[in-house]
């Protein structure tokens, strides 16, 4: 990053030398607060008993969390577009950990659903974190960068489950929630003195309506975030249909695998997403459209394992794998694109594409679980298909980026 480049846009502070090591840290406290809105998924008949809350209430936890998820990436994230980065984060962080403790104290279900929806809310500092680390960035290595924090998003997704199990098996639902607000804490401290202070700088000042009105005027001008939104919608459709269905054949016979055996299945996952980081190279290049059609065909290929799952826990490796590393570069792609067609309006365009990644996850989920309990794994696996299938054929239909989208995905220029 040259001296240029890193002073823009900053109004004091130390230099910030965007090194693979700060990269990591910027990709390590996205994962980490992402994982608090997936925690309780593994734990929820656990909590259920300790609080006395009936299965009906047990299940609004988890909805609760992606609602107030949902609210942040709307009313949170724009914010990164005209305050200080550093302080917004930071701050975000710390109310983050105060959310935690609430859940981690809670005595009643009252509190706890408080609790959850205060939880989700504050986690959306990821995206705040990923708009920031793009901003950062060398344009030529924009995508790169953009890439390695996203695997640690797609990471932090993945193991939320496999950590939040184990630490329950070791100390108690109650643990994860106290040891999560540890950690950030101490990631809140570590960024506080790392991040320079940043505040973008709008075309003219906005006020706080006025921001939110413009995410929403962002995305009915502009083609590209449109497009990359509906993308972003169906291969997170297609991700949540496995892994929120996936636990079901293999808590039956003939596996009938533990808990924790089948939240290490997130191990795997993470492999394929790490894998998936070269997309953010291609990018810099100039493939973002061939590495978008790529990937949707290796999302609609990998069903065809994921279908033998019953049959072969190898054929379902091979399936989250090929799965993980598809959604992944796609979403990678998503991402780098829309923040280089308008610099400047980063973390509206970043907080308003992930409001359409919450509604697919959402949609997934749903589906995914309600098909299984009537026509089982096979219809589960279809479901997944045609989410995939679609985002391919919407891919094919979509006419080829223009020169001047390329150039921005690649060389970071405004609009």
């Amino acid at each position: 990053m040259t001296r240029r480049t890193a002073a823009r846009g900053r109004e004091e502070g130390p230099a910030l030398a965007l090194s693979r090591r700060v990269v990591v840290l910027f990709a390590v406290a996205c994962g980490a607060a992402v994982a608090n809105v997936y925690f309780a998924q593994p734990l929820l008949v656990t909590i259920g008993r300790d609080l006395a809350m009936s299965p009906g209430l047990v299940g609004v936890v988890v909805t609760l969390t992606q609602v107030g998820y949902g609210a942040g990436l709307f009313f949170l994230v724009p914010l990164g577009d005209i305050a200080d980065r550093r302080r917004l984060i930071v701050g975000q962080l710390l109310l983050l950990v105060a959310a935690l403790l609430v859940v981690a104290t809670a005595r009643t279900a009252a509190v706890l659903l408080v609790g959850m929806a205060a939880v989700g809310i504050f986690a959306v500092v990821t995206q705040t974190l990923v708009a920031f680390a793009a901003s950062l960035a060398p344009p030529a290595e924009r995508g790169r960068v953009v890439g390695l924090v996203t695997s640690g998003v797609v990471a932090g997704i993945l193991l939320a489950r496999t950590a939040s199990g184990l630490l329950a098996d070791l100390a108690g639902w109650r643990s994860v929630y106290f040891a999560s607000a540890a950690l950030t804490t101490v990631l809140a401290l570590v960024l506080h003195r790392i991040l320079p202070r940043h505040r973008a700088a709008p075309p003219a000042p906005l006020g706080y309506g006025r921001l939110l009105r413009s995410t929403v005027t962002l995305f009915a001008r502009e083609r590209l975030p449109r497009q990359r939104a509906l993308f972003g919608l169906l291969v997170f459709a297609a991700f949540s249909t496995l892994w929120s269905s996936v636990a079901l054949p293999l808590s039956e016979a003939p596996y009938s695998l533990s808990h924790s055996a089948i939240g290490a299945l997130g191990l795997i996952g993470v492999a394929g997403a790490l894998a998936a980081t070269a997309a953010g190279r291609l990018n810099d290049r100039g493939h973002s459209r061939r590495t978008t059609g790529i990937a949707l065909a290796l999302l609609t290929v990998s069903w065809v394992p994921l279908a033998f799952t019953r049959h072969s826990l190898w054929a379902l490796f091979l399936g989250v794998i090929l799965l993980d590393l598809a959604v992944q570069a796609v979403h990678v792609t998503n991402q780098t694109l829309i923040h280089a067609l308008r610099p400047d309006a980063g973390s509206r365009l970043i907080g308003g594409y992930m409001v359409f990644y919450s509604i697919g996850s959402a949609t997934g989920a749903v589906a995914a679980t309600s098909l299984y309990a009537t026509a089982g794994w096979g219809a589960v696996c279809a479901l997944g298909a045609a989410f995939s299938c679609l985002a391919l054929v919407l891919w094919a239909c979509t006419r080829r980026d223009g020169p001047g989208e390329v150039v921005k995905a690649a060389c970071g220029s405004g609009s």
